[in-house]
C-alpha cells in the first residue's frame, strides 16, 4: 500500500504493541477472567483459542475499555490504557470488530466505512475513502450505495474490518471473523488480514475457531476457565492442542 492513509501511527518494534499483565475480570461476583498475561508484538498475528464460554470475548472487551479489570493492567505501545475509556483507546490505535460484526443496518456502505474515521483526529479525517479498502475488498467498492443490513454476512464482515481500517489502527481486534461465513470468504478474509499485515505493519489479536485461520497466526494462546493455559508459536501447534481447545 503506497496511500499513507491506512498506515498505522510510528512503532518501535522493541515494545509490544499490546501487553496484557495479570488481568483480572468479573461480572458481578463471577471471577471470568483470572491473571492473564498476553503479548502481542508489532506486526504480528496472534490467535487466542478456546471452546465456548472460556472468556475470550471478556477478554477482548476488557483490552477495548468495555469491561474494568479489578487487578491487573493493559498497555498499548508502551502507555498504560488500563484506566482509558474505549474511545480513547479507539483514538490511541485499537480497531476492534466485535462478534456480530455490528454493521449498522440503516446507513449504506459508504456511511458506515465513513463512520470508521470517527477514531483519527478531525484535520486528518477526509471524504474519500482510500483505495487500499477496495484493493482489500474489493466487493466493497461495487456496493457503496447499499444498505449495510442488505450485505450478506461475509459482505458485512468485509465491511466490518474495512471500517476499523479507516481509523488508521496500530492493533486490529477481531472477535471471531468467520462465524457464519461460507468457506470462500473466510479465505478471502484471512488472505486480506494477511496482507494487511504484511503491507502495513499493523498487529492483529482475533478470537478464532477456524483451524486454517488459525494457523494464519504467528502465534497463539489458549484459553480454559477463564485463563492461559497454553501458548506458543502455531507453526508447533498440535493436534492435541487442536483437540484440546478447538474440537466441539
Amino acid at each position: 500500500m503506497t496511500n499513507t492513509t491506512l498506515e498505522p501511527m510510528g512503532m518501535d518494534i522493541a515494545v509490544p504493541m499490546l501487553q496484557v499483565s495479570g488481568l483480572n475480570v468479573y461480572y458481578g461476583e463471577s471471577h471470568i477472567l483470572r491473571d492473564v498475561d498476553m503479548t502481542v508484538h508489532p506486526g504480528k498475528m496472534v490467535c487466542l483459542i478456546g471452546r465456548n464460554g472460556v472468556g475470550k470475548t471478556t477478554l477482548l472487551k476488557s483490552i477495548m475499555g468495555l469491561l474494568k479489570p479489578r487487578r491487573g493492567t493493559i498497555d498499548l505501545g508502551g502507555e498504560a490504557i488500563t484506566m482509558k475509556t474505549p474511545d480513547q483507546r479507539a483514538r490511541l490505535g485499537i480497531g476492534y470488530v466485535p462478534q456480530g460484526r455490528e454493521v449498522i443496518p440503516r446507513l449504506t456502505v459508504k456511511e458506515n466505512l465513513m463512520l470508521g474515521m470517527e477514531a483519527l483526529p478531525p484535520k486528518k479525517r477526509t471524504a474519500d475513502i482510500p483505495d487500499e479498502i477496495f484493493e482489500l475488498f474489493p466487493v466493497l467498492k461495487t456496493m457503496l450505495a447499499r444498505m449495510g443490513g442488505d450485505l450478506s454476512g461475509g459482505q458485512q464482515q468485509q465491511l466490518a474490518i474495512a471500517r476499523a481500517l479507516m481509523g488508521q489502527p496500530r492493533l486490529l481486534v477481531l472477535d471471531e471473523p468467520t462465524e457464519g461465513i461460507q468457506p470462500s470468504i473466510i479465505l478471502e478474509i484471512e488472505a486480506a488480514v494477511r496482507r494487511i499485515i504484511e503491507t502495513t505493519g499493523i498487529s492483529v489479536l482475533l478470537v478464532e475457531q477456524h483451524l486454517h485461520f488459525v494457523r494464519q497466526a504467528d502465534w497463539y494462546y489458549a484459553m480454559q476457565k477463564g485463563g492461559i493455559v497454553a501458548s506458543g508459536s502455531t507453526s508447533e501447534l498440535s493436534n492435541e492442542v487442536v483437540q484440546r481447545f478447538l474440537a466441539v
